[in-house]
């Protein structure tokens, strides 16, 4: 990827970071409010656990519906128009959110967690922006920075359900819309931080000496970056790491805190739990940059599938009122997603081309995003019919094959 070698430690890198781990902060600490608040909110619509994967499930569709028009948006106006944009609509969606939840209307309730969504799928391209300036030797830590800087915002969101639910039942709104209300505020702030403060765009200046980039402009279809990934086993392995370890992630945190509930555990500690999690998703993220960059992309995608299938024993077999296993477990769950997300988001960008460079990480996005709505939308029918744990043990497969492959790859081209 040429743009590695724009310039080394690149002047406006700095502030790229600065800028994008602010957005992030915000976005994080409202966005991860409502992670255990929707499947809550939609359970205690509709009297039906099968259905409470739903508002997660929409979520992550929002996120795949944006992923591609975002990546459109930054190749035609940079990352800046891209990110904003998509924090803007989050907040809107939370807008709506509040009134489906508060009316009882699930029409209205899951389109505002569809353009909720679109905060996430900005999230998920805002560590991309990170990587337009950096150079070989440290992209996977750039990326991971960006990542990282979710973890107080992302720890702190869900244990603000019960305070921001206490203040939306002393308006007349139900307890369970109060962290949209908050998530509201905070991606509207996001995208102001993004708005004023990502300039010179980190995206528009990477691309600005390379004609191959900037000289086109139009969109690319799909299917031709689909078949450019596929032509490149690297490029492959990253999106199949991406993707599978981001559905496994979804499936099982967003039914955790319905298997917890099961034994009335109280929002409190549901929070703590889901706390925990997000922790491990982020708290480590730096190390694991570290990891990719000194050890190799294929080697950490290893590392974090292991980790994962590792979780979903330990929460599989845990009782609902067990939550320091279903901490660990969780935890172990964040931990593994977050050396997928950073390894293979970067040996993904790494290994296309710059033409396709934009688009393909559109193009993963997508995929990431919808592996786990299926994964979401499946995980609330697994677990009404059988039960979490063979909801954890069914997660564990396509992560296991990933693994695989990721081993399978090492022991042909073992890095030098």
């Amino acid at each position: 990827m040429t743009s590695a070698s724009v310039t080394q430690a690149h002047p406006l890198q700095k502030r790229t970071l600065q800028t994008l781990a602010g957005a992030q902060s915000l976005s994080g600490l409202g966005y991860s409010s409502t992670v255990a608040a929707g499947s809550l909110l939609v359970a205690s619509i509709t009297k039906s656990e099968a259905l409470a994967g739903l508002a997660q499930t929409f979520g992550v569709l929002g996120a795949a519906a944006m992923a591609l028009p975002l990546a459109n948006l930054t190749r035609r106006g940079g990352r800046r128009l891209a990110l904003s944009s998509g924090y803007a609509i989050g907040s809107l969606g939370t807008v709506l959110a509040v009134v489906g939840g508060a009316t009882e209307l699930l029409p209205v309730l899951f389109l505002g967690t569809f353009l909720v969504g679109a905060a996430a799928a900005s999230g998920y391209q805002a560590r991309y922006a990170a990587v337009d300036l950096a150079t070989q030797d440290n992209r996977a830590r750039s990326l991971s920075l960006v990542v990282w800087a979710s973890t107080i915002g992302s720890v702190l969101g869900p244990n603000l359900i019960g305070p921001v639910g206490n203040f939306a039942t002393s308006i007349g709104f139900p307890r369970l819309t109060g962290p949209y209300m908050f998530s509201a505020v905070m991606l509207g702030m996001g995208s102001a931080v993004i708005w004023f403060r990502l300039k010179p765009d980190p995206y528009l200046t990477s691309t600005a000496s390379h004609s191959e980039e900037s000289s086109s402009k139009t969109k690319i279809p799909t299917k031709e970056v689909i078949a450019h990934i596929a032509s490149r086993p690297n490029a492959l392995l990253g999106l199949l790491a991406l993707s599978m370890g981001h559905l496994i992630m979804v499936a099982v945190m967003v039914m955790t805190p319905v298997h917890m509930a099961h034994v009335d555990v109280s929002l409190n500690i549901i929070g703590l739990v889901i706390s925990v999690h997000i922790a491990g998703m982020y708290a480590l993220s730096p190390v694991v940059g570290y990891l990719t960059d000194r050890l190799g992309r294929q080697q950490v995608i290893a590392i974090g599938g292991l980790i994962l299938v590792s979780s979903a024993i330990i929460s599989g077999s845990a009782p609902a009122n067990n939550e320091i296993q279903l901490g660990i477990g969780l935890f172990l769950l964040g931990l593994g997603w977050s050396c997928t997300l950073i390894a293979g988001s970067t040996l993904l960008s790494e290994s296309v081309s710059d033409h396709y460079r934009a688009p393909a990480q559109g193009t993963s996005d997508l995929i990431m995003n919808l592996s786990a709505a299926v994964g979401g939308a499946l995980a609330g029918v697994i677990i009404a019919f059988l039960s979490y744990g063979w909801l954890c043990a069914l997660a564990a497969i396509p992560i296991s094959y990933v693994t695989i492959l990721a081993i399978g790859q090492l022991i042909k081209s073992p890095r030098p």
